[in-house]
């Protein structure tokens, strides 16, 4: 049966496919493209904004000082020269002590004189006043050879607001006055009163005839025993260190007084003008000529004192005109008739003829002023001080940043400054003149301690031999000196770096390298996945793990983990040469993950090697304790740089061998079969490491002999928490990113490139280093730097692995202190808008801009690979 088809009409013509794109895509692409747009500008301003919020943070350390308001009043009727002035703590009110003993009270703002006590002299006369820097303790010398000591002060109350005294009168918007005291309402409804207290302590007899020319006084002891040391300078030269006890009977409620005294060696010349100070431990006595010179003694012997040293401190024919110290007497402030100013430490120093072995040294030499210095004020706070001159200027300056931040001048005719003060905020300066008025400056330094060569140089610190670079921003010392350089800090985030990735880098690559070219797809299919999950892994649980176990395994077989390093990579090239015996089609049988699993069997045995034999590695290279040797205390620089010059004297050994003699070096020929060019390349490898190794243990014989060693270097003193650790910790950090990124870029290499080099008979490994690695070059270099990123702004292992230690060496087997660290400890300790406060964003900003350097300069160097590889 045959089966016919028959038209029924002319084909209906194929619906022509609409190929114009929908409007919906249209939108969607559009919105798409406007989306990433804006997100991309986005990120870019918020990047921006946060530089931009980090910087007007900053800038306030390096805005100097300010004046916020001025005041000129009168003192009282029939007040005397001032020679010794207190402000209290509020800027309230200023007490002027003039030579009778009359006190001077007076309401700053207003120059409303106050009610107050005087002291009583009994009729004697006043030759000499001393103070203390704070607490208003104040010393008399008279004409008869007599010293009373007093004390002048402020109390401050909180009184309920029923307790108030009634009648009182205004004294301006804010205060209230009985005519003795000074009232002021504080938050919750309470009030402070103000007082002046005044205290005289009876007479203590020291050079009986003699008037007394000079004084100083510190105050130490306890509260129940109080004690002082004082030391005089009396008419006829006679120097003397008295040391005074206050005793009080606990059933009688009696003083007693007793002091003992020690004279010091005599001096020649004239003391006329002499000034004399006295330290806070009263081991050290200074006595300044008017000529320039002083005199230290040596008085921790109190009943031997001797004659330290005698020294000129200005220039000749220049009069020293004004001495004092700084809180924490360790700075020597001496102000010269020239307007110099200038500050000196005592200093060890060798080859001085001093009893103590220290010298005065001139570590600050400050801007001068054009007249002489009268009065110099120290801060009762930090390293701030107020000079005054002859011709009414005003400085208020900082001896640790050597910088001025505010030039004052008295009104033309205002007299000479004989009162000078420096508020105990360090918000207010006060000069007193001799024509009766007194002068205040409402003033804001918040961060004197800042320049740039401050936070960037080298700065001279109280102590310290020699201008360096410190952080030191804490202590629990009231007169500690800050110590603010950021040069440590990001030494130590460079260190960190450089540590972990010389770990991380040959590890990573290394690996991408063998997983891209060698293992089977099988095998890598496993691997990567497990080394990107390493990534994963907390910060804080790795630097937790570097700590508490790491640091502890690695001080106790430091010996073994150094020699790893070389038992690891010698263990895998006897392994890689023992599988090259191995029948070929053997290897080819078991060449997948057999052969990846027996390379972590030769990871294992070189561990335990290097375990089982660290004692003997120990005594051979370090003497037989690695601390001790590290340490400078025991044994020879020589096998320990022999053991770091070995690579070197590797290369030269091969370049020497390819050179000289080519048939040793390459492979053999054709017609031998696989396992005699095994032996064959062990053998070449074998005479390589020998000569390379004599090469090394060469150089090293040279290096040591002309005084190049690795001690006091790379290595020094070992502490448990060190940067061989956090280069453990942080390389395991860094690894997965580098190790990823660096394998997609090897990936990526187009596949004709590969099997061309292959085809004209390079071997896997020589196509692997000459083609595969130099095209994937730009990505390479990108996961190093994004790995150099990952470690730049590490934290937490940093933070609990390191040691925290801001010191500037490279020492392996010290601590550091990096930024990101050093911000994560100290911010939550920070005060607001404090100069630490405000260092720890300007640490957060040298750190960003690290960043962005190192990642511009990355891409700049990524796109130069780039365009070299896409011309292939």
């Amino acid at each position: 049966m045959t089966a016919t088809t028959e038209s029924t009409g002319s084909a209906k013509p194929m619906r022509r496919r609409d190929k114009s794109t929908r409007k919906s895509v249209i939108l969607a692409d559009k919105a798409a493209d406007t989306i990433i747009r804006v997100g991309g500008l986005g990120v870019i301003l918020a990047v921006f904004g946060i530089m931009a919020y980090l910087v007007s943070v900053v800038v306030p350390l390096l805005g100097g000082g300010d004046v916020t308001d001025r005041i000129e009043h009168a003192m009282p009727a029939g007040h005397g020269p001032a020679v010794f002035e207190q402000v209290d703590d509020y800027r309230t009110m200023i007490a002027a002590l003039s030579p009778d003993g009359a006190i001077s009270v007076v309401h700053i703002a207003t120059g409303t004189p106050l009610a107050a006590p005087t002291f009583d002299f009994a009729g004697g006369t006043v030759t000499t006043i001393g103070h203390t820097i704070a607490n208003g303790d104040v010393a008399f010398g008279f004409a008869d050879g007599k010293v009373r000591f007093g004390r002048l002060g402020f109390e401050a109350k909180i009184l309920p607001a029923n307790a108030v005294p009634a009648g009182l009168r205004g004294l301006d918007d804010h205060d209230l006055t009985d005519g003795k005291s000074v009232f002021r309402k504080v938050p919750g409804g309470q009030v402070r009163q103000l007082s002046l207290v005044a205290t005289l302590d009876p007479a203590v007899e020291v050079s009986p005839g003699n008037a007394i020319r000079a004084i100083d006084l510190r105050i130490g002891g306890t509260v129940e025993r109080p004690t002082r040391a004082f030391v005089t300078l009396d008419a006829v030269g006679g120097i003397k260190l008295s040391l005074s006890e206050s005793r009080q009977n606990m059933m009688t409620g009696k003083v007693t007084l007793s002091t003992q005294s020690s004279t010091l060696p005599p001096l020649a010349g004239d003391l006329t003008g002499a000034q004399v100070l006295l330290t806070q431990k009263a081991d050290q006595v200074y006595v300044a000529e008017k000529g320039g010179r002083i005199h230290r003694f040596d008085t921790r012997d109190f009943q031997k004192p001797l004659l330290a040293e005698t020294v000129r401190l200005l220039a000749a024919g220049v009069e020293l005109t004004k001495l004092g110290f700084l809180i924490g007497e360790q700075s020597l402030v001496a102000g010269g008739s020239d307007g110099s100013v200038s500050v000196f430490f005592r200093l060890p120093r060798d080859g001085v003829q001093s009893t103590d072995g220290r010298a005065m040294v001139l570590a600050h030499k400050l801007d001068p002023q054009k007249n002489a210095i009268v009065g110099i004020a120290p801060s009762q706070r930090s390293r701030l001080f107020v000079t005054a001159d002859a011709g009414g200027g005003i400085w208020l300056r900082h001896s640790t940043s050597e910088q001025v931040l505010l030039k004052l001048r008295l009104p033309e005719g205002a007299g000479l400054i004989t009162g000078l003060s420096l508020s105990p905020r360090e918000d207010a300066i006060i000069a007193v003149t001799d024509h009766g008025r007194y002068y205040g400056f409402g003033i804001q330094a918040p961060h004197p301690e800042t320049t740039w060569k401050s936070i960037f140089g080298k700065v001279w610190y109280e102590g310290y031999d020699a201008p360096n670079y410190t952080w030191q921003s804490s202590s629990g010392n009231d007169s500690f000196e800050p110590k603010l350089s950021l040069i440590p800090l990001i030494f130590g985030t460079i260190k960190a770096a450089f540590y972990s990735l010389l770990f991380a880098v040959p590890i990573a690559i290394g690996a991408a390298i063998y997983t891209s070219e060698f293992v089977h797809p099988r095998v890598r299919a496993v691997v990567k996945p497990t080394m990107e999950m390493m990534a994963s892994l907390p910060s804080v649980v790795l630097g937790f793990i570097a700590a508490l176990i790491l640091a502890p395994i690695v001080e106790t077989w430091i010996s073994a983990v150094i020699l790893a390093f070389i038992a690891l990579p010698l263990g895998l090239l006897i392994a890689a040469h023992l599988w090259q015996m191995v029948p070929l089609a053997t290897a080819m049988r078991y060449g997948g993950l057999p052969k990846f699993l027996l390379m972590f069997v030769a990871v294992l045995v070189s561990g335990v090697v290097a375990y089982a034999l660290g004692p003997w590695f120990e005594r051979l290279i370090f003497a037989g304790d690695l601390k001790a040797w590290a340490a400078g205390q025991i044994g020879s620089d020589v096998p320990f740089m022999a053991l770091i010059l070995t690579p070197i004297g590797f290369i030269a050994a091969a370049w020497v061998l390819d050179r000289f003699a080519p048939t040793l070096f390459k492979a053999g020929g054709r017609s031998h079969d696989r396992l005699t060019l095994a032996v064959q390349d062990v053998l070449r490898w074998g005479v390589l490491l020998v000569l390379g190794f004599l090469v090394a243990l060469a150089l090293a014989g040279i290096l040591t002999a002309v005084g190049i060693t690795a001690r006091g270097g790379i290595v020094d003193t070992y502490v448990q928490r060190n940067t061989l650790v956090v280069g453990f910790a942080m390389g395991f950090a860094v690894i997965p990113i580098v190790y990823t990124i660096a394998e997609d870029a090897l990936n990526a290499v187009p596949e004709h490139l590969r099997a061309a080099s292959l085809g004209c008979g390079a071997s896997p490994w020589q196509t692997a280093i000459w083609v595969i690695l130099p095209t994937a070059a730009s990505g390479v270099f990108a996961a190093v730097m994004v790995g150099l990123g990952r470690a730049v702004g590490e934290t937490m292992i940093v933070v609990m692995a390191a040691g925290n230690t801001p010191v500037l060496e490279w020492n392996l087997f010290s601590g550091l202190r990096a930024l990101s660290a050093n911000i994560a400890v100290e911010l939550p300790e920070a005060v607001k808008d404090s100069t630490l406060f405000r260092m720890l964003f300007l640490a957060a900003l040298v750190l960003f801009v690290m960043t962005f350097v190192i990642n511009t300069i990355s891409e700049i160097v990524r796109q130069r690979f780039r365009k070299r590889a896409a011309q292939l």
